[in-house]
């Protein structure tokens, strides 16, 4: 019985989540906006996000993610009060989150890999090292090694990031995971970290590979890219 409770508050949460994200398209006064978005919890900005997709409201899309990059209010008395960069997220093993991704990872220094089923190249990205400025968003997927500045790129992990990149760069939308840790002074997560605590299995990006004189980025948000692909 209870089992039919949650399935119906499900069934009717969706419904609704779906009717208040198609008022975006039909009211201009009813508009969603990042104080509202931000007031929502992490499931229901997540299911926001997904309705917004489904209707191809890019401007509601681009809200949830750069609400789901920033530390709420909620969110940051949740570290004071349990000390945890993670209450409430439900994390789970690099590996694991790939293969719900349709991605087996060939190696423990794997940070990326292909789907057989439609050569999507899938990343996984530090979520501290997410950069933000005027809506869009950006990660350092990989940089040349210059004088030691980032040995990981000249190691199998690093090369192998490096040819996920030229694939990504060749196709219109690669997907990111986001890594849940705390950082090692003196070296990028991919490398080696303090912790690492898993993956948001939840949130999967749409982002676009591009190339910067020799630096490859992760870029999305604003009105450049979509967001969560789902198989």
């Amino acid at each position: 019985m209870e089992v039919k409770r949650g399935k119906a508050f499900e069934w009717a949460y969706n419904k609704n989540a779906m009717a208040e994200s198609s008022s975006v398209l039909r009211s201009r006064s009813n508009r969603w906006t990042i104080e509202r978005v931000a007031r929502l919890a992490q499931r229901e900005v997540t299911q926001l996000r997904t309705n917004a997709a489904g209707m191809g409201d890019a401007e509601v899309v681009a809200l949830c993610d750069k609400v789901l990059q920033l530390e709420r209010p909620a969110d940051l008395a949740a570290k004071r009060a349990h000390g945890s960069k993670t209450k409430g997220v439900r994390l789970v093993s690099r590996r694991n989150a790939f293969e719900s991704r349709g991605v087996l990872l060939p190696a423990l220094s794997s940070w990326g890999g292909v789907r057989a089923s439609d050569s999507t190249v899938v990343l996984s990205i530090w979520k501290d090292d997410i950069q933000s400025e005027s809506g869009v968003c950006s990660y350092l997927l990989w940089a040349p090694n210059h004088k030691g500045s980032r040995p990981w790129s000249d190691k199998p992990g690093g090369r192998e990031r490096l040819e996920h990149c030229r694939q990504a760069c060749g196709r219109s939308f690669a997907e990111a995971l986001l890594v849940y840790g705390e950082r090692l002074d003196g070296h990028i997560p991919e490398d080696r970290a303090k912790t690492v605590s898993g993956v948001d299995p939840a949130i999967v990006l749409q982002v676009e590979v591009v190339l910067r004189g020799r630096e490859y980025w992760a870029v999305w948000g604003g009105r450049r890219t979509g967001v969560a692909a789902s198989l």
